[in-house]
């Protein structure tokens, strides 16, 4: 099973590297086959990405089939994320989370990026679609902010850093908590070309052209919002419960 896991983990590698990281073209790509991005069992195909002084620190773990991400008590920390082994340019992933309301942090799922170990002690610059726990601003989950160290603000919306007026909040949309029902979030996340599409419970959250945005001097010169890894984050200093199943993804190609 091991070895088969493995081989799984090096054919997704493969497939990235042959794909296009500029767009889809004019024509039509084709898709891959779903692949399944976590085993239930243990994080092979993913690693931990952090500053030096919270190495020995355990946030990150699997838990009765899910990945959980667990600092509640414990806000001494920066960011620490949970980054794929392979990078990817075209795709779509497919995921659920599970919020806890007792959890006062947020969470995201970065894409298209890159970590940087000399960056302030190590950086993960690209783009991240937030996944807001807290039961004021749950409604942000699917709407994207760039944590591109030249950016460090919305870009979708367009907002000048990390502060989003309530006014934003949508007419609709759904989110749920571990104590609701099945307490599972669906989040969708599809990148062709520059076209990025965030899907949460069924609600379309970002429908936007990253033309001139993701792919500007500052993201070229980091390698990062053409192409990249995927990494869930904990946020810094937050404490945050957050489990997540059933991740999936497809590649585009032409």
């Amino acid at each position: 099973m091991k070895k088969t896991l493995l081989v799984l983990t090096a054919i997704v590698a493969l497939c990235a590297v042959v794909m296009t990281t500029g767009g889809c073209g004019d024509g039509m790509p084709s898709k891959s086959p779903w692949i399944s991005l976590f085993n239930g069992k243990d994080l092979t195909g993913w690693k931990i990405q952090c500053q030096p002084a919270d190495r020995d620190k355990v946030f990150w773990t699997v838990s009765d089939g899910t990945i959980l991400c667990d600092s509640m008590g414990r806000k001494n920390h920066n960011y620490v994320w949970l980054m794929s082994e392979f990078a990817v340019g075209d795709f779509e992933l497919h995921l659920k989370f599970q919020a806890y309301r007792d959890s006062p942090g947020n969470s995201g799922l970065q894409f298209r990026s890159a970590f940087d170990p000399t960056a302030s002690g190590g950086w993960l610059d690209g783009p991240q679609v937030d996944i807001h726990p807290p039961g004021p601003m749950s409604w942000r989950t699917g709407l994207v902010y760039d944590e591109t160290r030249e950016e460090k603000r919305w870009v979708y919306p367009s907002l000048k850093n990390w502060e989003m007026d309530p006014a934003f909040e949508p007419e609709r949309h759904i989110f749920k908590y571990a104590d609701e029902g099945d307490g599972w979030n669906e989040l969708i996340l599809i990148c062709r070309g520059m076209h990025i599409k965030t899907i949460v419970n069924g609600i379309t959250r970002t429908d936007w052209d990253a033309t001139g945005v993701l792919d500007n001097p500052a993201h070229e010169k980091h390698n990062v919002g053409r192409s990249g890894h995927l990494a869930l984050q904990l946020h810094s200093g937050d404490e945050l419960r957050i489990r997540f199943k059933d991740i999936r993804m497809r590649l585009y190609r032409q």
